[in-house]
């Protein structure tokens, strides 16, 4: 047996990150051998690659994009940590295991992250995760059918989601008047009211409220 690729998989969901580990550790590859660890949320995921960094980085970090239940209020998202991970350790290769499969949504990861493969979760099984592997070591990128036909799917508006999007966002879902919005996005009430409705145009719901919206963006995995 040669070397061992070293993979960190982040998932909120501890059986799910489980299942990548116990298949992947158990399954044969000619050149080298895997070993996976498992961090079940943003901070711990955000601990093993500040760590990692110091010592031995990983080949390969798995990342869900939703890191967090609704509940928990947080804006935080797999994306940020794979941007994070792009500043920390651009040497290791990212991809991203999600149940999204909106076009715009992995397109705007694509530019965000740059990841090395991006899979559909409904698509993920055995043979895909080792395949996987072999390519991202080798010749990347992955894609998983679904997300590749999102990928390559071209998107009609160039409106682009920034942070301050994502932010307004973020305080539309939990609860966050548009009158009480300036105390927490420092722009203008204009910028804050034409942002929204350019939300809502980008996503299909010129004519709907804030809770449509909101949905909406859940459903894309912006929140």
């Amino acid at each position: 047996m040669g070397r061992t690729i070293k993979i960190l998989s982040v998932d909120d969901h501890q059986m799910t990150a489980l299942g990548y580990k116990y298949i992947l550790e158990d399954a044969e590859f000619d050149d080298f051998d895997v070993r996976v660890d498992v961090a079940t949320g943003y901070e711990e995921g955000q601990k093993k690659i500040e760590f990692s960094a110091r010592s031995v980085r990983y080949d390969i970090i798995l990342l869900d994009i939703s890191l967090f239940p609704p509940e928990a209020k947080d804006p935080r998202t797999g994306e940020d940590l794979g941007k994070l991970a792009r500043q920390l350790v651009p040497e290791s290769s990212i991809v991203f295991m999600s149940s999204f499969s909106d076009s715009f949504r992995i397109n705007s990861i694509c530019q965000a992250v740059d990841p090395e493969g991006y899979m559909v979760k409904s698509e993920i099984d055995e043979l895909s995760l080792i395949e996987m592997v072999k390519t991202v070591t080798t010749a990347p990128p992955y894609y998983t059918h679904l997300a590749l036909v999102a990928a390559r799917k071209n998107i009609a508006q160039d409106y682009k989601i920034d942070k301050l999007d994502r932010t307004l966002l973020y305080e539309l879902s939990i609860g966050t008047k548009t009158k009480d919005m300036r105390a927490r996005i420092p722009v203008s009430m204009a910028t804050i009211d034409n942002r929204k409705r350019a939300l809502k145009i980008l996503f299909g719901v010129k004519e709907k409220n804030d809770l449509a919206l909101i949905e909406e963006a859940r459903n894309r995995g912006f929140i």
